[in-house]
């Protein structure tokens, strides 16, 4: 009788640890926290300052093609964010055909990179909103250049890139069509898609000098 007890007590134990993790259990789609993503919509449209934010860079010229980056804070959500201990470092670099070492991707490269990864972000996140769970993403990514506008050979090309070609190849359990929304909703809300795709202002200025 008294291992009867010890067991019957065991299963109180056991159903109460159940009703305990049910009650936390967050929902989660495409891996993204959905109580949190709700929490935070509401947030922002309770105090829309909330989604203010700045994004900030250091670079650092090493030699010839080579220069670094380091990146770490930023503001948002009203204050400065301070959950990150250590700064991520970026080697830009050039290819030997245009002077370099292979130091690291070229800055256009790079460019390609931000724009793969904030599509695909913008992607999960609207497929999640919509409860379209993905299995699967890849993208690839081609961008046309004449250096004959970088090196100043030619007034008439602009430097920079002529085009950028962004495919994306999905398996998630929603219909075609919903797959076309969701890959025009990341064209056009992508930060990154809608900065270089729209005139955006940059200063590049010395900066101060202390006074001696």
């Amino acid at each position: 009788m008294r291992l009867l007890g010890q067991d019957s007590h065991f299963i109180v134990l056991i159903n109460n640890l159940e009703a305990i993790n049910n009650m936390t259990t967050t929902t989660k789609i495409n891996g993204l926290d959905m109580d949190q993503f709700n929490g935070t919509v509401e947030a922002i449209k309770n105090d829309p300052t909330l989604a203010r934010f700045q994004w900030r860079a250091q670079n650092r010229w090493v030699d010839g093609s080579e220069n670094r980056t380091k990146i770490k804070g930023f503001y948002g959500a009203g204050q400065e964010d301070t959950s990150r201990a250590e700064a991520w470092e970026f080697v830009n670099g050039e290819p030997p055909v245009l002077l370099g070492s292979n130091e690291g991707a070229n800055p256009v490269e790079f460019l390609l990179h931000a724009l793969a990864g904030c599509v695909t972000t913008t992607f999960v996140l609207s497929a999640a909103s919509r409860g379209i769970s993905i299995e699967s993403i890849s993208t690839t990514l081609e961008g046309d250049m004449d250096l004959q506008g970088f090196l100043d050979l030619d007034a008439n090309v602009t430097p920079g890139y002529e085009n950028i070609k962004v495919k994306m190849d999905v398996n998630a359990n929603c219909s075609d069509s919903e797959l076309d929304e969701l890959i025009e909703y990341a064209r056009t809300h992508s930060p990154v898609s809608q900065t270089i795709s729209r005139p955006v202002p940059i200063t590049i200025e010395r900066a101060a000098v202390a006074a001696a």
